[in-house]
């Protein structure tokens, strides 16, 4: 059995039910597993055989096992993972892997219903019920609200900054009701990230509420976004070229679940950090400097709007806390708005090709990285979310209208649900403590 430990304390032995339903460990760090289990050629060299859900078991049974039957987990990836991830070819060395095929049109999909089904399955053992608190900056708050949403002895309390998510995402977050609560914070992504650390630890709260992550501090949610990586290359790996992935980065999650699947096995070349001007890790990368921003810059890629990625100790330990080591296998980048949308007509012109602005950060980093390396290398940038759901950016950006699939326009005529509060802790610690 794997054990996990904090970030900040590798003496702490706790097993994966524990780290999952817990979410934070008491000392604020971060769960880590305390090693990562590699797998074998054999199962690198045939999965591009493998369908995506079987590469999901065999990638995360490792984790669960004595924890979960493989039968059971086999069951939960399959009603989690009923969509597609297709790696879509733009030319001979670029590729875009779309993640927003589930139900929220999200790539937080993916982590969102993995974790609801394996919490479910833990809560089923017992009368034990949980208080899910998630911090959001756009998707992942309609990604959780979906996943989690109608499940037993689960209750969500989505927090989002006021004014800073788009009109379709807000209504993900805020029309859906029963277990799914949602508060909107006067402030930024980062107040409503460190409210919600700060409930992790206060005493009263911990009291009265069994309290529990769907951010990607949860190490639940990064465990299941390894197996698109894995899946990706694994249908590109016969062209035989090194692949480099492009990651749209704000919390940096998405990046470090990437680096899990390396640390599996997975044949990667490089990996590229693309921020907007929120640059703590492209800046860090090039400096040494670890210098957070606060608050947080507002972008037209406001799921990256992240001043103080939560993340950034699990890329230092996925790492060995080695700066060079991490240099030498992730380059940063960051782009301005102007950039971004430059880059969202560009792709568009040239490939005929509809993204959303973080896709776009995502094609711009992995440019950049091109103009840098002349090595032949396979590009695939993460798309990250559907550009319907930023109407107000895409649109004028490509001139034209664009079609907005039927589960999203239905959300715009749906009434939004929403407590407003201050971003000071005893606003959102009165909140919970009257629930």
């Amino acid at each position: 059995m794997i054990y996990f430990n904090s970030t900040k304390n590798n003496h702490l032995h706790v097993n994966i039910e524990t780290a999952i339903l817990k979410g934070l460990p008491d000392d604020n760090g971060l769960y880590m597993p305390e090693s990562i289990p590699v797998l074998g050629p054999d199962f690198w060299n045939n999965a591009d055989g493998m369908t995506f859900t079987e590469i999901a078991l065999e990638m995360s049974f490792p984790f669960f096992e004595g924890s979960i039957s493989k039968t059971d987990l086999g069951k939960i990836i399959n009603h989690a993972f009923d969509f597609e991830s297709p790696t879509i070819k733009l030319n001979d060395n670029l590729y875009c892997l779309e993640l927003f095929h589930g139900p929220s049109m999200a790539f937080k999909d993916f982590g969102a219903r993995f974790m609801a089904g394996i919490m479910a399955h833990y809560l089923s053992k017992s009368d034990k019920k949980i208080t899910i608190l998630v911090a959001t900056s756009g998707d992942t708050g309609g990604a959780v609200a979906q996943g989690f949403f109608g499940h037993k002895n689960i209750e969500v309390i989505i927090l989002y900054p006021s004014g800073k998510v788009s009109e379709i995402q807000e209504k993900q977050l805020t029309t859906l009701g029963g277990n799914i609560s949602t508060l909107e914070v006067r402030g930024t992504f980062d107040d409503c990230q460190r409210l919600v650390k700060s409930a992790f630890l206060d005493s009263d709260l911990k009291q009265k509420h069994n309290l529990a992550s769907a951010n990607s501090i949860n190490i639940a949610r990064l465990i299941p976004q390894s197996f698109y990586y894995a899946y990706c290359w694994s249908r590109l790996k016969g062209i035989g070229k090194p692949i480099v992935f492009s990651v749209p980065s704000g919390n940096f999650g998405n990046l470090s679940a990437g680096i899990i699947a390396q640390r599996m096995g997975m044949p990667t070349h490089k990996f590229i950090a693309a921020t907007n001007i929120n640059k703590v890790v492209p800046e860090f990368l090039k400096t040494g400097v670890y210098n957070s921003i606060s608050p947080s810059e507002t972008t037209i890629s406001n799921a990256m709007d992240v001043g103080n990625p939560s993340n950034f100790p699990r890329l230092l330990a996925l790492h060995e806390n080695n700066i060079e080591l991490l240099r030498s296998n992730i380059s940063g980048f960051w782009f301005d708005d102007n950039q971004t949308r430059e880059a969202m007509l560009e792709i568009y012109n040239k490939y005929d090709y509809t993204v959303c602005p973080h896709t776009a950060v995502a094609y711009l980093g992995l440019k950049e990285y091109i103009n840098k390396n002349e090595a032949d290398t396979l590009g695939v940038f993460l798309s990250t979310a559907h550009y319907a759901k930023f109407l107000d950016e895409v649109q004028p950006t490509l001139n034209h209208k664009v079609e907005i699939p039927e589960r999203l326009s239905e959300l715009l005529n749906l009434e939004k649900k929403a407590v407003g509060i201050s971003s000071e802790f005893n606003s959102f610690k009165n909140y919970l403590l009257k629930k």
